[in-house]
């Protein structure tokens, strides 16, 4: 698709009117000012329309395409949200003005929706208390590792090691490690924590512990089916456990995370709960905690009168600061709210119940496929390896050509040649079905003719790039001249 510089013809478009008005060249000093005038492409607005509207048409996108990628996978996104969000009682409504005295009057009902949405995230968690303030996913893990040090600060202790498994999300070791930590990796056994490695860097170094940071199931797709005896090793140090909650669509409203003895939790609303995700945000990645770790919340917090209006909160003496901007991304919270409200109980624990029936559908028509390394229960999302001989990079750009975008690849990194897909809850059986098929197809030819998938994809409005080179060496302007 041509550039809108080439799509750029010598006096089409718009014309600057000339005004009185004083100009940049009469304000600013010689040598900020420009030796030519800037290069713009020149194009009527109808060329400007077109050629947007089919960049946009080559984005890969949920509401046109299955999309099950592993860990962190795009659902669907309900329209009726969107709607909610969008009302003008929302959309128009100045963050500044809960904050300016009698401005908290004229929002109330959006100070409403951030507590109801605290509540209702409470109730499925398990946990005390919520803030909204992260902006995504790695953003809520640290806040929550910021709030498991501060618990441990204001203790008198001084620990600085984080315990993470080699099965989890890339973002824990790299939270963990922006917050000053220093990062010890727990290993697995069976594809989950092994208790006894887990004993033996609490032994080695329990006194420094802050404590463990899980994904549960993990991201090979499995439970953790040593959870009790980890968090009685973890209680005898008072070292702190936290809840990875990226993968919160296989135990919603089947397990609370605070009754199983998390003592922090970060969701994702823009996965579990329906909100957008993709392209850079908006994300929101809203932090629970248990008791014990309430005080040390961000603030402001919205609290209720004893006339049931809402105000924000700020005495909040042990507070770990700002983390976001005002609430952070309040119109996610908002549509997160919507949906909670309209599935219900009934309708969230079905929203699990789904996630893990087609993770297994999928897994078990897979099995003569792809290597299966657990062949055993999985949860929302499950991994497999590419078979001997072939690279999960060549399968994964095949499928691109047969218009499926591509599970995630080599990762977790503890399995070789790694594939891994989320289905969702959301997508029909005939959607996994053409997904299994086309997979067929392409291990098939890949057995038959190798050097036929690593030419793909042939059909993408881009070919295959060196990757290397395209993050190293990225052109991002259109040097025309």
């Amino acid at each position: 698709m041509k550039t809108i510089f080439a799509e750029s013809v010598p006096g089409r478009g718009s014309r600057f009117i000339e005004s009185d008005a004083p100009t940049a060249a009469q304000m600013l000093p010689g040598e900020l000012l420009r030796a030519k005038p800037p290069r713009l492409p020149e194009c009527s607005e109808l060329d400007v329309v077109r050629h947007f509207t089919g960049l946009s048409s080559l984005n890969y996108s949920v509401d046109a395409n299955f999309y099950p990628l592993g860990s962190c996978t795009m659902k669907y996104n309900p329209k009726f949200t969107e709607y909610v969000a969008g009302l003008p009682g929302f959309a128009r409504l100045h963050p500044l003005l809960a904050q300016l005295g009698q401005g908290a009057s004229q929002t109330q009902g959006a100070l409403r929706c951030l507590y109801d949405a605290e509540m209702l995230l409470r109730e499925i968690t398990g946990m005390e208390a919520f803030t909204f303030q992260p902006m995504a996913g790695a953003n809520g893990e640290f806040t929550g590792v910021s709030l498991m040090a501060a618990y441990h600060r204001s203790k008198g202790r001084k620990r600085g090691r984080m315990l993470i498994p080699d099965s989890a999300h890339g973002t824990n070791p790299a939270s963990a490690a922006l917050a000053g930590l220093e990062i010890v990796n727990v290993e697995s056994r069976d594809g989950m924590v092994a208790p006894e490695a887990l004993a033996a860097h609490m032994a080695e170094y329990g006194d420094d512990v802050v404590g463990l940071m899980m994904t549960c199931p993990n991201t090979l797709g499995l439970m953790e089916t040593h959870l009790p005896e980890i968090v009685e090793t973890l209680r005898k140090t008072d070292a702190l456990l936290y809840y990875d909650g990226a993968n919160m669509n296989a135990v919603l409203g089947k397990m609370r995370v605070g009754d199983a003895g998390f003592d922090v939790v970060h969701l994702n609303l823009h996965k579990t709960f329906a909100t957008p995700h993709g392209g850079g945000g908006p994300g929101s990645g809203p932090v629970g905690v248990s008791a014990r770790l309430e005080p040390f919340l961000p603030g402001p917090r919205v609290a209720v009168r004893r006339d049931g209006s809402f105000y924000l909160n700020n005495n909040l003496p042990q507070s770990i600061g700002s983390i976001g901007p005002f609430y952070g991304s309040f119109a996610v919270v908002v549509k997160a709210l919507a949906y909670m409200l309209r599935l219900g109980g009934e309708g969230l624990e079905r929203v699990a119940e789904y996630a893990v029936l087609n993770a297994n559908y999928l897994k078990k028509r897979l099995e003569d496929v792809l290597d299966i390394p657990f062949a055993r229960l999985c949860a929302h999302e499950f991994v497999a390896s590419a078979p001997q001989g072939l690279r999960a990079l060549d399968i994964a750009k095949a499928l691109l050509d047969r218009g499926f975008h591509a599970p995630t690849i080599y990762f977790p990194l503890i399995v070789k040649e790694c594939l891994m897909a989320e289905p969702t809850e959301t997508e029909s059986k005939q959607t996994l079905d053409a997904y299994v098929e086309a997979l067929k197809e392409t291990v098939a030819l890949g057995k038959n003719n190798p050097e036929a998938l690593t030419m793909a994809p042939r059909r993408t409005p881009v070919r295959r790039l060196d990757e290397t080179a395209a993050a190293r060496r990225m052109t991002l302007t259109d040097d025309m001249e």
